[in-house]
């Protein structure tokens, strides 16, 4: 992947991801409220295992040099790993709303910072460490355990943001011996078999109105991954993602006018807190960078 230096079109191109992506959990939130989970995300990966299939076959070398690894079993599990998360996250949605589940959800890049430690044997200095520990508060503060109003079920997201950092971690692993294209590929290819092997079981029939939503799922899911692999392009990470925060200003929006979602302010104090510590890891990172 060729990098230029165009940090404005690489701000763009985050901003329209997360609306992309806003969009998709929204669409996810309707299918997976009226249809299984495990069918809706089944479906999903069939797409996205096309996508990356036709992909491969474009690239210098074909399917089998994107297929070609060394460490077969980490690409397995990190594509495990993925598919899990996407229908644990897919269900929080069902059962909390899209605000409650993104709020809690953004904390992801603070359990990267903490685990790179354990997990990649990088540093973790006490800034890091304080960070880490304010975006924690903020996450209790949108959970309000003790407070007489907590949902056991407000666990959902948390795990879901867990299993997207150690899929994030266990990338950045494979990175140092596979390439962008083969991980994209084992990505897909593993996703869909495993969730091919759960969905069939769950199949319902679905109206033909749902058809279109599905079509346009499996749209915004290509679409969202092309605007970011665009974007990383464009720009160097650390200029671009602080912009990925807004995608729970977009997943607050719809919460609010199409699903009838109410926006508590413990949400808002607790998301901001850890927005800001997410905000200054990206920092200190590219400080030290």
């Amino acid at each position: 992947m060729t990098q230029t230096n165009n940090v404005r079109a690489g701000i763009a191109l985050m901003i329209a991801a997360t609306i992309v992506f806003a969009l998709q959990d929204g669409i996810s939130r309707h299918l997976a409220g009226t249809y299984n989970t495990y069918m809706v995300v089944m479906l999903r990966y069939w797409f996205f295992a096309a996508f990356v299939i036709a992909l491969a076959a474009r690239a210098p070398g074909g399917l089998a040099a994107a297929a070609r690894t060394r460490q077969p079993g980490l690409q397995i599990l990190r594509g495990l790993l993925l598919a899990g998360e996407i229908c644990v996250a897919v269900y929080g949605f069902t059962i909390l709303g899209l605000i409650e589940s993104q709020a809690v959800f953004i904390c992801y890049p603070l359990l990267v910072a903490a685990l790179s430690g354990p997990v990649l044997g990088e540093k973790v200095g006490w800034r890091r460490w304080s960070a880490i520990g304010v975006g924690c508060v903020g996450v209790l503060i949108i959970l309000q355990p003790g407070m007489g109003v907590f949902n056991p079920w407000a666990v959902i997201p948390l795990i879901s943001a867990l299993m997207f950092a150690f899929y994030g971690l266990l990338t950045r692993y494979a990175a140092r011996q596979d390439s962008t294209a083969t991980s994209f590929f084992w990505t897909g290819i593993v996703g869909a078999l495993v969730m091919t092997c759960i969905g069939l079981w769950f199949w319902e029939p679905m109206v033909p109105r749902d058809w279109f939503w599905m079509g346009l799922l499996c749209i915004t899911g290509v679409l969202g991954h092309w605007l970011l692999i665009k974007c990383y392009e464009m720009a160097e990470a650390s200029a671009v993602q602080p912009f990925a925060y807004f995608h729970l200003m977009w997943s607050a929006i719809l919460g609010i006018t199409i699903f009838d979602e109410t926006l508590r302010p413990a949400v808002v104090a607790g998301a901001g807190l850890v927005v800001a510590a997410g905000l200054f890891t990206l920092w200190r990172e590219r400080r030290q960078g």
